[in-house]
């Protein structure tokens, strides 16, 4: 258990990709693996959209920016903006087009069924949020970066992506190699004793 912590424990966010390939098996191996999470009456309440098509890449990132433009010069609180500033962000978004591969996550609110009608999902964001944490560390695992980034609104991903409208975009992850000089923020994660009491 140790080593495992250890090696989660090195998983860090990027925002600075390398163009270096990664092979689309290893992108479904991935998937695969976050599809092994649980979920609400095993109804497998997500779907994953992974974009390789730089066109499309850089279509989501000419809107993301739009949103994230309005977003730090007009939405933004100040509590917001301070607790930011360590990280460095902006609205400018170049690991969108710099990474090799774009996931975007879907939440499936329903189902629509082979004789048309609605089956409710249950849990849904829960679900979902477990078969991120699954992926994110499928990706690590394999010598891989991500960042989870949630452009608001994100209703763009889904037009983009040719989602039905009983999905709803969750998260949107770059995935790649770390770039050479890549730098991250010098962050401490919060000790055992600070995120846990034994009764």
């Amino acid at each position: 258990m140790q080593a495992i912590y250890e090696e989660a424990n090195e998983r860090r966010t990027v925002r600075m990709f390398s163009s270096r390939e990664v092979s689309r098996k290893t992108i479904e191996w991935a998937i695969l693996a976050a599809g092994t999470a649980p979920s609400g009456a095993h109804l497998q309440p997500w779907h994953f959209v992974a974009i390789s098509d730089s066109e499309t890449k850089r279509k989501i990132r000419e809107t993301a920016e739009a949103e994230e433009k309005e977003f730090y010069e007009r939405r933004i609180t100040p509590e917001w903006r301070e607790a930011l500033l360590p990280l460095g962000t902006d609205f400018v978004k170049s690991h969108l087009t710099d990474a090799p591969w774009l996931i975007v996550v879907f939440r499936r609110d329903y189902d629509i069924l082979e004789d048309g009608t609605k089956r409710k999902n249950y849990y849904m964001t829960e679900s979902v949020g477990i078969a991120v944490g699954f992926l994110i560390q499928a990706l690590h695992r394999a010598g891989l970066a991500t960042l989870t980034h949630t452009p608001a609104p994100m209703t763009f991903l889904r037009e983009l992506c040719g989602r039905p409208s009983n999905e709803k975009p969750f998260v949107l992850l770059p995935v790649g190699y770390p770039a050479d000089d890549c730098t991250v923020p010098d962050l401490a994660r919060k000790g055992l004793e600070e995120i846990c009491d034994f009764i």
